[in-house]
């Protein structure tokens, strides 16, 4: 592989939606595929629906022939174009976040179905109220509305005391419309951001013991609602690793300094804290042998200490500010696991013109295949000749 370049395991991808199902066994699920759309390639059937939140993950949907019965449209900024195309797509479901986007929907003059994002407190969703002036009025103001639904995210790594909250806010909003506009949903698309641990030694242990920690208050939940939820994060963070070389070595003020291809605008990992805990770690050396960095420092090898910055002209670009390796040499790659999640598309890829990562996918049956090939980022950052 040429690095700097990230490789998805979609088998892993696959494994972790099947244990999902297996804890929540009457939950619909859906895929946010802002945490990761090249999982599009080969999406499980363990996910009903995948979720889209903008005309380019739609476009990603549509070029990948995504099957239009399994898309939800969410999403702030919608304008009348992009409802078009969703609707011209056969998307099976496209989410209100306003009033406006109520209005943009009747306006398509067919039959749609819709859900209501009820917001959390900040600039996603719309107030309760506004919700219910929809549901008084669907008879006359919006005939064109299916409304079958709730949607209701409050954010992401929350601990179960927020998941039962946040389903104790959900029922009280699903009472207030019932009393007052008669409704009752038939479905009720709740985000529970579900804990993903990116820094312990076992973090699958861990991912595993915050979803058995939160599934009896989910399964409760469904149990009196139709419950289905939607998750980007949890679903994908395991699969991906990061690969980087060394480029450079030196030794400043008693500081070893190793220079990679990477750096920050490919690294994001939640709460990392400006590189001060270390991730699931391997070292790749240039005769093919690979060692795993365990967090407690257990290692058998020789040992030295280094700070691994990226490639970026920014004292911020510092990936590991202190981790004990083996002796590097140039070439040497660096493996960062759990990368599955946002890594490849919140990052500020853009900045300084590097190369943009190669992406691969893998599976067992397939092996690795090459999705996308490194971009040369300064035609992004340019007049276009």
């Amino acid at each position: 592989m040429q690095t700097p370049c990230y490789c998805f395991d979609l088998d892993e991808f696959a494994n972790r939606a099947k244990m999902v199902k297996e804890h929540l066994p009457a939950i619909a699920l859906t895929y946010s595929i802002k945490a990761n759309p090249f999982l599009l390639e080969q999406i499980p059937d363990t996910f009903a629906h995948v979720e889209v939140c903008s005309p380019g993950e739609l476009e990603i949907c549509e070029c990948l022939k995504v099957a239009p019965e399994r898309i939800i449209y969410s999403g702030v900024v919608k304008e009348q174009e992009d409802i078009h195309e969703a609707v011209l797509y056969g998307a099976d479901i496209i989410t209100c976040e306003s009033i406006r986007h109520a209005q943009l929907v009747q306006a398509e003059g067919v039959p749609v179905k819709v859900l209501l994002r009820i917001t959390s407190g900040n600039q996603f969703g719309m107030s309760v109220s506004d919700a219910a002036k929809i549901l008084q009025n669907r008879d006359s103001d919006y005939r064109n509305l299916n409304v079958i639904g709730i949607h209701y995210f409050s954010g992401t790594q929350k601990t179960t005391r927020k998941i039962k909250k946040d389903l104790e806010r959900l029922e009280s909003i699903l009472m207030q419309l019932k009393e007052e506009c008669h409704y009752a949903p038939q479905m009720i698309e709740y985000g529970p951001g579900i804990y993903t641990e990116y820094f312990e030694e076992d973090c699958d242990a861990c991912d595993l013991a915050a979803l058995q920690e939160a599934a009896p208050l989910l399964n409760a939940f469904a149990e009196r609602y139709p419950l289905a939820i939607e998750m980007g994060r949890y679903f994908a963070a395991s699969c991906g690793t990061f690969y980087t070389a060394v480029k450079d070595i030196k030794t400043s003020y008693e500081t070893n300094y190793l220079m990679i291809d990477g750096g920050m605008h490919h690294l994001n990992y939640y709460g990392q804290r400006m590189a001060m805990q270390i991730p699931p770690l391997c070292v790749r050396k240039a005769d093919g042998s690979k060692i795993a960095i365990k967090p407690a420092g257990e290692e058998s090898f020789e040992k030295m200490s280094y700070c691994v910055c990226g490639s970026l002209c920014t004292v911020a670009d510092v990936t590991l500010r202190e981790v004990t390796l083996p002796p590097m040499q140039l070439g040497d790659v660096l493996e960062f696991g759990r990368c599955g999640a946002y890594s490849m598309t919140e990052a500020p890829a853009l900045f300084l013109s590097r190369p943009m990562p190669a992406i691969y996918v893998k599976t067992n049956e397939n092996g690795e295949e090459l999705l996308r090939a490194q971009i040369h980022a300064a035609k992004l950052n340019m007049r276009q000749l």
